[in-house]
């Protein structure tokens, strides 16, 4: 069935990089159609994070909502189950908070948003040079054409390339949770992230599988919402196979459900 989202949602995770964030709520304020509000899941960060959100909601185009939990660690997929708990939007983009936007982002999703889907986002990398000139305002514009873009097939702008993709169908090849995108609903059938998972890693994969697993196919989107990531050092790697193992499990005995998850968050009348 083929029906474009009511209302979308942009889900933004940060930690403790404000300078990032505000690149990346510049590129939303400049998107040709804008969200219905932009939810900023906070795992913990201090307080110029939150000064920055105040500063910028005055003239911000929607509303900025700051969900924010204390920092006992990395534990992203509680945030980001505050954070859809909060959104009011029927469909929910997802990136990281160092992922800039084409203009066209938010336009592109809506049009490809189909219900029993869900979508994968590609991205473009940057070095740290550009990352260094984006961030200290040398540079202001990013485009495939820049110097320090890998990948740049990722940021080719061609949209009527979009509806010959196809790649992966799993939930575990190429996922990525820096960009996707979900009804609002189908989360709420699974519940969301399984907050279990802490640490970095395979909690977005984990998530995909369930999804799969309850009959939401997987979209794979690359030429029309154009996404570049913010060079950045590497994760700690060292809860990767404690959370595979739970990956694991999931795919073995076809899981849905999230045991600790999105319901502790949401009114009774939406879990039901």
């Amino acid at each position: 069935m083929s029906s474009a989202p009511a209302s979308v949602s942009l889900l933004v995770s940060t930690y403790n990089w404000p300078r990032a964030l505000e690149l990346v709520l510049e590129r939303v304020r400049g998107q040709q159609v804008h969200p219905l509000e932009v939810v900023i899941a906070d795992d913990g960060s201090r307080d110029d994070t939150r000064c920055l959100i105040e500063r910028l909601a005055p003239g911000f185009p929607v509303p900025l909502v700051h969900v924010w939990h204390e920092d006992t660690g990395f534990r992203l997929a509680a945030s980001r189950n505050k954070g859809i708990a909060a959104a009011r939007g029927d469909y929910i983009v997802q990136i990281d908070g160092d992922i800039l936007l084409h203009p066209a982002f938010i336009a592109a999703h809506a049009a490809v948003a189909r219900r029993g889907v869900w979508v994968q986002g590609s991205r473009a990398l940057l070095n740290a040079s550009c990352t260094g000139r984006l961030l200290d305002g040398t540079q202001r514009h990013v485009s495939g054409l820049s110097a320090g873009v890998k990948q740049r097939q990722n940021a080719l702008y061609v949209p009527w390339l979009a509806s010959f993709v196809r790649g992966p169908r799993d939930g575990l090849t190429r996922v990525r949770g820096a960009h996707m995108a979900f009804w609002r609903d189908d989360l709420v059938r699974v519940n969301g992230y399984d907050e279990r998972i802490e640490g970095w890693g395979r909690e977005d994969s984990e998530l995909a599988t369930r999804l799969i697993n309850a009959g939401v196919h997987r979209r794979n989107l690359k030429f029309a919402a154009v996404a570049y990531h913010l060079w950045h050092t590497s994760a700690n790697f060292d809860s990767v196979t404690r959370n595979h193992q739970r990956l694991e499990r999931t795919i073995h005995d076809r899981l849905v459900w999230a045991e600790l998850g999105l319901d502790q968050y949401l009114a009774r009348e939406q879990v039901a």
